[in-house]
């Protein structure tokens, strides 16, 4: 059964994918249709073609390596601008020569009545829409997932009931210091464990008051250190009163995301505060629409932290899969990573069935989001690359009528090509890099 599950969790994943690379070149294909572009093929994949079907002028199929996908449109580069220019470009120079091929075949799919459907020919405004359109699905369907998740299935949020109860309060400067967290001679009891609560019990009440909320309970059980104070919690069904000191004690000051506070030099800030000893149970509350864009928001910062430094990241991953060292659980991941990640969740039947598709539904959205933010890398073969190319030739043609000189005509992107094949290697190194560290030094999310 869990291979089962794991497998389950794979091909979710795979498929999902999958479905986000067609949507991507879906969103380059409508729009260049909508502009009267001749688009000659969509493909999803690279290499041999597994299947294929012609609808009126455009081919529509699947290739053998599933690694992304192209939209295929005539004029992508500009002819000769003049005699000078062709003699210039029939030059025999290995660089030259790529750029020449790929005019060369961008002419030979040229046929009568093109002469108004060709890519270069279209204002910038609308090359950039087409160009843009692929990252931009990526971002609608990363941010209709992430609806899904926080308005359908919920954030996890700290609730009243009860997870854990401890035997005593261990200060936190001794679990700092030791690493330990064991019950010493000279440890006090916990109150709540003194109080009789056990994991499963739900607090509804606390010195008087009604509680509805585990934050606000955390802040009543902090102020009310030293004094002693009605409890009630219900147990299967049966409401048990009790009372309970909250315990003067150093714990760990808390940050914004919950984890504990620390300073300039790295350690660990701790205050003076009442404890009892309970741990809260998490479960996913659905949240407001409200929440959705300001969680697509705080995702897309972490991904464009990781693409800025990503040179960096791919190093320590290299470094990682060659030695000792450990994989950062924050780092890049491959395809093979993000799947393993998917199967391994998918198989702790301990989680209950809602979490485990909530956390595939994630990643399938964080990989929309991170498709979003790297094709808007400004290189070539990316997205972000031919809008670069544009707006450079809105500016080129701009300074020349603002100087009143000869329009430059349309930049010549066939010239960037040795650039973009350069680029091309280096992203292909890095996914089998990427690949290899998932194989042999996988991301550890899970202990």
């Amino acid at each position: 059964m869990t291979v089962l599950l794991f497998i389950v969790g794979v091909l979710f994943v795979v498929v999902g994918i999958a479905a986000s690379i067609a949507l991507h070149e879906v969103g380059h294909l409508v729009p260049a249709k909508l502009f009267r572009v001749r688009v000659t093929q969509y493909m999803v994949g690279f290499g041999p073609t597994v299947w294929s079907r012609r609808r009126g002028e455009t081919e529509y199929g699947l290739k053998a390596i599933p690694a992304g996908g192209y939209v295929a449109m005539v004029g992508m580069f500009p002819p000769p601008t003049s005699e000078a220019e062709a003699v210039r470009q029939s030059s025999t120079g290995v660089f030259q020569q790529l750029s020449n091929d790929a005019r060369r075949a961008a002419a030979e799919q040229l046929q009568p009545g093109d002469e108004d459907r060709v890519f270069y020919r279209l204002p910038i405004w609308k090359r950039i829409i087409i160009m843009l359109g692929g990252p931009l699905m990526n971002l609608i369907i990363g941010t209709v997932l992430f609806a899904v998740l926080i308005m359908g299935f919920g954030t996890a949020q700290a609730t009243t009931t009860v997870s854990e109860v401890y035997r005593c309060v261990v200060p936190a400067s001794q679990q700092v210091a030791t690493n330990q967290t064991d019950c010493g001679p000279e440890d006090p009891a916990a109150p709540a464990f003194q109080a009789g609560l056990q994991p499963g019990d739900r607090v509804v009440a606390f010195d008087g008051r009604e509680v509805t909320d585990w934050d606000e309970l955390s802040g009543w059980i902090r102020d009310a250190a030293g004094r002693e104070v009605a409890i009630s919690y219900v147990r299967d069904g049966e409401r048990i009163d009790s009372t309970i000191t909250s315990l003067l004690t150093e714990r760990p000051v808390p940050a914004e995301d919950g984890t504990a506070a620390v300073d300039d030099d790295g350690t660990a800030l701790t205050q003076e505060v009442g404890f009892i000893g309970v741990g809260s149970t998490q479960e996913l509350v659905p949240q407001p629409a409200t929440e959705v864009l300001p969680a697509v928001g705080d995702s897309l910062a972490s991904v464009a932290g990781v693409v800025v430094n990503l040179p960096q990241r791919v190093v320590e991953v290299g470094q990682a899969a060659f030695s000792d060292a450990p994989r950062d659980p924050e780092g890049p991941i491959s395809v093979v990573g993000v799947g393993r990640i998917a199967g391994e969740v998918s198989a702790m039947e301990e989680i209950p069935v809602a979490s485990r598709a909530a956390t595939l539904i994630g990643l399938v959205a964080g990989v929309n989001l991170a498709l979003f933010v790297f094709n808007l890398i400004p290189l070539l073969p990316l997205d972000g690359g031919h809008v670069a190319g544009a707006l450079w030739e809105g500016l080129r043609r701009g300074i020349a009528r603002l100087f009143k000189r000869p329009d430059p005509g349309p930049f010549d992107m066939a010239k960037l090509l040795p650039l973009t094949y350069a680029v091309a290697i280096l992203l292909m190194g890095m996914g089998v890099l990427l690949i290899y560290a998932d194989i042999v030094k996988p991301v550890d999310l899970f202990g």
